[in-house]
């Protein structure tokens, strides 16, 4: 049984040893994607005018008056101090093609005093350039920037399933690293002393017992943020039921403009937000055509992911009758409402705000660790076997001694 699972963990490991590796190394990076992203490129985040900024909504509007091909898709409604406002935006219909105008941007940032763009970008560009580096890498850490064929995202199943084998294998892994009681200890020590191939061997085994449990629950989150409608949430929902989520709603895209506007919902949700108790602002707003749906979360200056706990509140609302469609209260909800508001903020660390964060970045580095050094070990093994072979064609080879010699 030890041998067919070590044989096993083998060649899962291999399997998945350089998708593993890619998001080990870039989780380790965007843990930190807004501050790093916001040092390569302040011209995108730093705005040094002086006076009062313009509300949100009108910034938008002006953007849009003097661009009628885009729309604004997500709009911030506070600027921080010393920033600028970033929108992100998406191409309007074309009526004469009935196609999407090609912008070749969807990222605007203003000056929040004067509407001036500042900046612009194609979020998550296959680029290296300096003002894409971080996008880039947040797109590659969970679908290796694979084309969508026919909607279906090639890049977001097959990193799915390469988290589903992970989740497994680990469970094998800490299987045959305690072979027996007597030499538990041994999973855990690293020989320092011992030479290369003992402390490579060492690094591999003990690095992930010690991180095991916190691996476990990094893989688990990785298959809820990758296949989390299509595998995570039916499992749950038969455990624990769970409200539809907005996004599942069908309605005509082409329907025309919403009838209420940002201002509209903006005001409508601040008024929701108080009765819902919800004490912070209304911090960004969107808006979703193919599902007439404003989107609207809760938060204070650039705080959109939240930064500790179980993020932040959101509520959606009918674009054309500002009908509350659903909301997402934080802490509040069925165990299997819980359990899923704790996926992103356990995965990202930001459940324990930049302690959490620290540590996602250490694991990011194990993960690409234990990665390499399972190639490692394996490809010694191999060279290892290669050469018995050889030793013993030689033998085999060598001509019988004559009677005399």
């Amino acid at each position: 049984m030890q041998k067919y699972l070590s044989n096993l963990h083998r060649w899962l490991g291999l399997a998945t040893a350089i998708f593993l590796f890619m998001a080990g190394l870039t989780g380790a990076i965007i843990a930190w994607d807004h501050e790093l992203d916001s040092w390569l490129n302040p011209a995108l985040y730093e705005s040094h005018g002086s006076g009062e900024p313009l509300p949100a909504i009108e910034l938008a509007r002006r953007l849009e008056a003097s661009e009628p091909r885009l729309q604004v898709r997500y709009l911030p409604l506070q600027v921080e101090p010393g920033h600028t406002l970033s929108m992100f935006v998406q191409p309007r219909i074309d009526k004469t093609t009935n196609k999407p105008y090609e912008l070749g941007y969807d990222q605007v940032a203003v000056d929040p005093r004067t509407g001036a763009v500042q900046g612009r970008r194609e979020y998550a560009a296959v680029s290296l350039a300096r003002l894409n580096i971080i996008p880039f890498l947040y797109r590659l850490h969970y679908t290796l920037h694979l084309p969508n064929v026919g909607g279906f995202g090639t890049g977001k199943w097959l990193m799915g399933m390469v988290a589903i084998v992970w989740f497994v294998d680990g469970f094998i892994a800490l299987w045959i690293s305690f072979p027996s009681w007597k030499v538990w200890r041994k999973s855990f020590a690293f020989r320092v002393k011992q030479g290369s191939h003992k402390l490579t061997f060492d690094l591999h085994r003990s690095s992930g017992v010690w991180t095991w449990a916190l691996l476990t629950v990094l893989a688990f989150t990785a298959i809820s943020m990758n296949l989390g409608r299509e595998v995570v949430r039916p499992v749950v929902n038969a455990i624990s039921p769970l409200e539809p989520l907005p996004f599942d709603r069908k309605v005509d895209p082409n329907a025309g403009e919403p009838k209420l506007s940002r201002a509209d919902i903006a005001a409508l949700a601040a008024k929701r937000g108080r009765e819902l108790g919800i004490t912070l602002p209304v911090g960004a707003l969107s808006y979703m055509p193919a599902r007439r749906l404003y989107f609207t979360g809760f938060f204070e200056g650039s705080n959109s992911h939240g930064d500790w706990g179980l993020g932040n509140p959101r509520l959606y609302f009918d674009a054309d009758t500002g009908e509350l469609v659903r909301k997402l209260m934080p802490g509040q909800g069925s165990a299997g409402e819980l359990f899923m508001q704790a996926q992103f903020p356990l995965h990202s660390g930001r459940i324990l705000g930049t302690t959490g964060r620290v540590i996602i970045t250490i694991l990011g580095l194990v993960i690409a660790m234990l990665s390499a050094t399972g190639v490692l070990l394996w490809a010694r093994k191999k060279r290892a076997r290669a050469s018995r072979v050889a030793a013993k064609s030689r033998v085999s080879a060598s001509p019988l001694p004559q009677p005399g010699e």
